[in-house]
């Protein structure tokens, strides 16, 4: 057994874990279909595969056909049930895996029944997704694995050649958790933690996303169980300011109970492989008695957003309220020190914003010459903790927001079995681009999410 030298694996294989001899890569269930893909044999490039399928729990795999391709759809389904399907060749044999036909929003990148155990040595709910579009024009979004109490230390990147119609197969990396690919001098970056609180990394590919070197470690985290302190991030937006490159992190942990706000940073036209080249601010506590503040226990904020405002830069961050008067409809701003990069972020004020109990992204149309949101709504008090409402919200001066269009709605439904959330975005010419974090047709709960999905809204 040899050593590996990079970041990236097609597929990770953990030593004694049966990931099946044929590795299905992705899955996709519609109303009364499933389609799935798995990566080829290379030994036998005129391979024929087989397909089987069987209802959940009847045990008795029917045939269903062959193909030469590493893809296949099966049909005439019956909608909101659940099935149990396997690709053979020869011998070899993929794990059997788990999927609900049932109705779905958007376009699905990939799905993850939450009994399948395809991934149990990392995690079992697709999360934390990003998205970046590539010089070459191809789409690339990546996505995690959740799961309380398990590792969370990998990330499964997605391909889409037609603008977000089709999607297949690229790669994995390990060990990788909460993060966001980003474009730096037209080549491929991912900036990520190794698991939940542990050492923040930064990665490159050179060959278009296809593999990933070895990853610095930018800072040491801890052992990523839930009560220790260490790095937390999500994929936020890098941005580009005052000659330098930005993102956000905090440094703390829910068992702690707080997360500290912090900036990143980096001097464009530097190596951001070498850890050298970056700075990192002090970090910052919630402080109760801040201006302006609701009174009662929080949290305080994790998931900053960075945006440039005149000659400034902000981070906008997500503002746990659930205990506070009133609980939900914030946002906090923090003013970034752009020129000693090092200095802590300070506290400015609250705005008034909708979405403030999930992560959300704010980004600039420069033909609008407005800004956009798109967030899990909160529409009244009893509902601050319901993700079942994604809405795009629109405001000229990043202060002041209004709804333009409801996304997707399930309001009408159990709201802790929806879920719409952790939407990456951008802007192109009239359209926005999206990835969201979905739960529907089936999930554990709101929050255990067993979607990722594509969509588009005109402007």
């Amino acid at each position: 057994m040899k050593a590996h030298k990079e970041w990236s694996y097609a597929p990770y294989r953990p030593l004694f874990f049966e990931v099946g001899e044929i590795y299905i890569c992705r899955v996709a269930p519609l109303e009364t279909s499933i389609s799935f893909d798995w990566l080829p044999l290379e030994e036998d490039s005129d391979a024929l595969y087989s397909i089987y399928i069987t209802k959940r729990n009847l045990g008795q795999f029917t045939f269903v056909g062959t193909t030469k391709e590493n893809t296949y759809t099966i049909s005439n389904l019956e909608e909101d049930s659940e099935y149990e399907f396997y690709v053979e060749c020869g011998t070899k044999k993929s794990r059997t895996r788990l999927a609900r036909c049932g109705k779905s929003f958007g376009t699905v990148v990939n799905y993850v029944h939450p009994e399948d155990k395809c991934y149990d040595f990392a995690g079992y709910c697709p999360a934390n997704p990003t998205m970046i579009r590539c010089p070459e024009g191809y789409l690339l979004v990546s996505m995690d694995l959740y799961g309380c109490n398990y590792p969370q230390n990998l990330t499964l990147i997605y391909r889409s050649d037609d603008n977000g119609k089709t999607w297949y197969y690229v790669n994995e990396l390990f060990p990788c958790y909460w993060g966001k690919l980003f474009l730096y001098n037209g080549e491929i970056y991912m900036l990520s933690v190794s698991t939940e609180y542990g050492d923040l990394l930064i990665g490159k590919s050179t060959d278009g996303g296809k593999t990933f070197g070895e990853p610095t470690v930018l800072l040491r985290g801890s052992n990523g169980k839930h009560g220790e302190m260490g790095v937390h991030k999500c994929p936020q937006p890098v941005v580009e300011f005052n000659g330098r490159i930005w993102e956000t992190l905090e440094w703390g942990s829910w068992g702690r109970g707080y997360h500290a706000a912090m900036v990143m940073s980096a001097p464009i036209g530097s190596d951001l492989l070498d850890a050298d080249s970056w700075s990192f601010s002090e970090p910052v506590k919630y402080n109760p008695d801040w201006e302006g503040l609701p009174k009662g226990n929080s949290r305080g904020n994790i998931e900053g957003n960075l945006i440039a405002i005149g000659d400034k830069l902000y981070n906008i961050m997500r503002y746990e309220m659930g205990n506070l008067e009133p609980n939900y409809g914030l946002a906090m701003v923090y003013e970034v020190d752009t020129e000693c990069p090092e200095n802590p972020i300070v506290y400015k004020k609250c705005i008034e914003f909708p979405g403030n109990h999930a992560k959300f992204e704010i980004k600039y149309d420069t033909k609008t010459k407005k800004y956009y949101s798109i967030v899990s709504r909160i529409w009244e008090p009893s509902a601050h903790w319901k993700r079942c409402l994604l809405s795009l919200l629109v405001s000229e001066d990043c202060e002041h927001w209004e709804v333009l269009e409801d996304i997707m709605d399930m309001r009408d439904e159990d709201p802790d079995k929806f879920g719409f959330q952790y939407t990456d975005f951008m802007i192109e010419d009239d359209k926005i681009l999206y990835v969201c974090r979905t739960a529907m047709n089936g999930a554990e709960n709101f929050h255990n999410t067993n979607y990722i999905i594509f969509g588009t809204i005109s402007l």
